[in-house]
């Protein structure tokens, strides 16, 4: 089934196990133990060791984890194949992928990641009792808008509730996490700078 979704379109979905050996790859790139990379990113070696070897999908706020650890943004351990002068990203070709255990959560990404961006941009689609799995914090700024569904947005320890047609901005740096606690999928429009994620 993923032979066939890599057919009808280039980028399509990353299985979790190129996910995986992407992150091994960074690692191994920079040096740095499967022990070194736990420590940095505040998890197990267990977890990261499944994750490689594409035996786990991890949560949002485990790629932002790992992505500070190995000093590059979340979109660096999944988007590959689009060149340096695109300016289009089509429908059905950019870059995706699952995150969470439950895999209730997908994320399509709307930017390429290129060294030097100053920008990200992704379509959030999150599944009902999905979210940030925990509070995430890191530099910069995010914008959102919501598309359809609803999401619980909490900064600072604040709740929003939000519904189509609803923004929202903030600082990274505080603290904040989300979850869709409806029943319908929520589909997020969400922008991060400089691209953490």
């Amino acid at each position: 089934m993923i032979a066939r979704a890599r057919k009808k379109d280039k980028i399509g979905s990353m299985p979790e196990s190129r996910l995986g050996l992407k992150m091994r790859h960074t690692r191994l790139l920079k040096g740095l133990t499967l022990k070194k990379v736990a420590e940095l990113a505040e998890c197990s070696e267990s977890l990261l060791s499944r994750i490689e070897n594409g035996n786990a999908n991890p949560s949002i706020k485990t790629m932002h984890r790992v992505a500070l650890a190995l000093e590059m943004p979340v979109s660096g351990l999944f988007q590959e194949g689009v060149e340096d002068s695109s300016v289009v990203l089509r429908q059905g070709e950019r870059p995706r992928v699952q995150a969470g255990q439950r895999k209730g959560h997908r994320l399509e990404a709307l930017i390429p990641s290129r060294r030097g961006n100053l920008l990200s941009g992704y379509i959030n689609d999150i599944e009902p009792g999905s979210g940030s799995e925990g509070v995430i914090t890191h530099e910069g700024e995010e914008f959102g808008y919501v598309l359809d569904g609803e999401l619980e947005l909490i900064v600072d320890k604040k709740k929003y509730q939000l519904r189509p047609g609803d923004s929202f901005y903030f600082r990274s740096e505080r603290p904040h996490s989300y979850t869709n606690n409806r029943k319908k999928v929520a589909r997020i429009l969400w922008l991060n700078t400089p691209p953490t994620f």
